[in-house]
């Protein structure tokens, strides 16, 4: 628990100081000598329109962002933090009609921090049926667990972003990315190093989810999100017990410019 809250803590230090970074960086200078405005710092203004504003160049967007979320299911007691960054960019003017008006963009993400928290290591019972003997045999075998560490990297994120209103602009998604934990997970039986038997370091994480940006001025945006995400290492381990399903809710600041 106490490993859980510094890893909490430590991320939400991060993401406060990319935000301070990024508060400095938009900020005006102490004189009043003027400047010329730019897409990449763009002026304080209030408008009606401003994310509209900010989609219709088919702009790059990127930023920081903090992501944490649990297991569901027989991983209830699986958590999760994560810390990194976006990169995309919409690839298309407004297309369809209705509420299905939007614009398609391609974006992927890098996470160098990563990790998962699940109950510690103990002893998990298997039951073996011997049909000569008519009788069930259990036994108790040692099985990992802790907090396993991570980084990962979605290289392929598909987003449709909807048409804006006024300061928002609504999005859905699906991705596909990968994990690598200097640890096989998810923990399972334990085996010893070098023999056969157990799960993977590298894990894979196909997601699907909903967000919307909401602009605070134009072409600065708050991001939120949350995301169903499976993680399993399709075999690549001897087992391959995975985590069926997950729930991973992402607060971000994003950027967004014509460049």
């Amino acid at each position: 628990m106490k490993k859980r809250n510094l890893a909490l803590f430590a991320g939400a230090l991060w993401f406060a100081t990319a935000l301070s970074v990024v508060a400095q960086s938009t900020s005006s200078p102490a004189d009043n000598t003027p400047r010329r405005a730019t897409v990449a710092d763009p002026p304080l203004v209030d408008s009606a329109n401003t994310a509209s504003a900010s989609m219709a160049t088919r702009p790059w967007e990127w930023g920081p962002f903090f992501q944490g979320g649990n297991g569901i299911g027989y991983r209830s007691d699986f958590h999760f933090t994560a810390a990194g960054a976006r990169i995309g960019k919409v690839l298309l003017n407004q297309h369809l009609d209705g509420v299905f008006r939007g614009q398609f963009e391609l974006a992927g993400e890098i996470i160098p921090y990563w990790q998962a928290f699940t109950p510690p290591q103990g002893l998990q019972p298997v039951t073996v049926n011997i049909p000569a003997d008519a009788v069930n045999y259990t036994y108790y075998v040692p099985t990992g667990g802790g907090t396993f560490t991570g980084v990962s990297i979605t290289p392929v994120i598909f987003r449709w972003d909807f048409k804006p209103r006024r300061r928002f602009v609504p999005w859905f998604q699906a991705a596909g990315g990968v994990i690598y934990t200097t640890h096989k997970f998810p923990p399972d039986v334990l085996v010893m190093h070098g023999l056969p038997g157990g799960t993977s370091v590298w894990n894979f994480c196909p997601q699907g989810g909903i967000g919307l940006h909401y602009f605070v001025r134009p072409g600065r945006a708050i991001t939120v999100s949350g995301s169903g995400v499976h993680i399993s290492s399709a075999s690549l381990g001897d087992r391959n017990p995975g985590v069926n399903a997950s729930i991973m809710f992402q607060i971000g600041y994003t950027f967004f410019s014509r460049r």
